[in-house]
């Protein structure tokens, strides 16, 4: 069979390599794929913006595509889906009403709210002085988010009222964001730690995936601006046997039951963004209608199953007794940025040593990174690759990643170094007990 996968990032390099290990895949395609996807076996780059679904739909007409996986967000909450789904196209994505639930953080504050489905107290505004009198008037620290689609980068959690009135202002008049910031959404602070859960959801079934946690802050002990994640690791030492049951009762199934009172068929991945509380409460911070990136790259490390099987089986509603096998180890990634991300940032260096890891239980995912007219693989954007390693425990999958990090370099690289801190922290508390 063939596989389209849409999307040129980390988390489509890691789709490309993992659908591309399945018996029954003849022939993957990446649009547009990166410098990493144009050299995976059985893996062919397409020059089509994943944005430009109509071409996407033609082309899969022509190629006789058999499945189509979309990566990224803003080609779903366009409504790519819809499209495919018209000239009955396999497509795992959810259709552009399920989307809303990435695409507008207000929607999704409201169907939490109608669903009974725990998150933080919050209120929406167009209005600038609207939003700075309530946020004048809430406690401290307090989040403030443009209300669309900013690349993970539209979140600011504000120690004071000055940054909050700030981040308003940029949202709102200097548009720091675009349309996505026509509207905010101001919400409660809940002290905690975050994890990512994410479950492959065709109606009423629900396949979880291995927990992660990843890293939004650009600076080392999770600090200074949000990003779009610069490591990830699997699985979250924060989500147990017991945490895992509570995600699912409070939280996963009541949201797949509420899209379904709405009529809303929802197919495909389904991530939930959580903050557990010191209390071990969960609490949605965030949806996203897709896998994330870079939680993708460490979960698709350890996954055992054939991703192409779980696809169709899950879109074929044949899901019952469906469950996806994981590699016991742990596995760690640690993204290599352009100096400067999440703002602006130098491309075109050249990265040299990626030839030199030769270890399978190392995968370098690109993500910005395209080949120059020498062969190359050159900068081309903010987030460079993810580096992933498996480790029998996570200070052994962390103390690999950094190690073969070592080995790659492009000027004005930049990682942090604290990657799965929080982990190690539990780790080391667990062994003192």
């Amino acid at each position: 069979m063939k596989v389209l996968i849409v999307g040129g990032g980390g988390r489509e390099h890691a789709l490309a390599w993992k659908i591309a290990q399945s018996a029954s895949v003849k022939q993957v395609f990446v649009a547009p794929g990166n410098a990493g996807t144009a050299t995976e076996p059985k893996t062919q780059n397409v020059e089509i913006s994943a944005e430009d679904s109509k071409r996407l739909v033609q082309f899969a007409q022509e190629k006789k595509i058999n499945l189509t996986v979309v990566g990224p967000e803003v080609p779903l909450v366009n409504g790519i889906a819809d499209l495919f789904e018209e000239q009955n196209l396999l497509c795992f994505g959810p259709c552009k009403s399920a989307a809303r639930l990435e695409g507008s953080k207000e929607f999704a504050k409201q169907f939490m709210a109608k669903h009974e489905i725990p998150t933080a107290e919050y209120a929406s505004f167009s209005n600038v002085n609207d939003a700075c009198e309530y946020i004048n008037r809430q406690n401290l620290p307090i989040v403030v988010k443009a209300d669309g689609l900013a690349a993970g980068k539209g979140v600011v959690i504000a120690n004071s009222y000055e940054e909050a009135n700030r981040a308003v202002f940029e949202m709102l008049i200097d548009r720091k964001f675009g349309e996505a910031g026509q509207r905010v959404v101001v919400e409660q602070f809940i002290e905690g730690e975050e994890a990512s859960f994410i479950c492959m959801v065709s109606g009423g079934d629900i396949l979880p995936l291995a927990s992660s946690q990843d890293h939004k802050a650009v600076g080392e002990q999770d600090t200074g601006p949000n990003t779009g994640g610069m490591g990830a690791y699997s699985p979250a030492p924060v989500v147990d046997s017991t945490m895992h049951d509570k995600v699912m009762a409070s939280i996963i199934q009541p949201t797949v039951e509420g899209l379904r009172q709405e009529g809303i068929n929802y197919k495909g991945f389904l991530y939930a963004g959580l903050m557990i509380d010191l209390q071990g409460m969960p609490y949605v911070l965030e949806y996203n209608c897709r896998l994330g990136d870079p939680e993708t790259q460490p979960i698709l490390m350890r996954l055992e199953s054939d991703l192409v099987d779980l696809c169709l089986t899950m879109l074929e509603g044949d899901s019952t007794n469906i469950k996806a096998r994981w590699n016991e180890q742990d596995s760690l990634g640690v993204v290599a940025a352009s100096k400067g991300y999440p703002g602006s940032y130098p491309t075109g260096a050249v990265i040299s040593g990626l030839e030199s890891l030769d270890d399978q239980s190392v995968k370098v995912f690109h993500a910005g990174t395209k080949l120059n007219q020498s062969g190359q693989v050159v900068v081309s954007g903010g987030r460079v690759f993810c580096l992933v390693a498996l480790g029998d425990d996570i200070a052994t999958a962390q103390a690999s990643a950094y190690q073969s990090l070592s080995k790659i370099s492009f000027d004005n690289m930049y990682i942090r170094r604290d990657i799965g801190f929080r982990a190690l922290a539990r780790m080391r508390e667990s062994c003192d007990s």
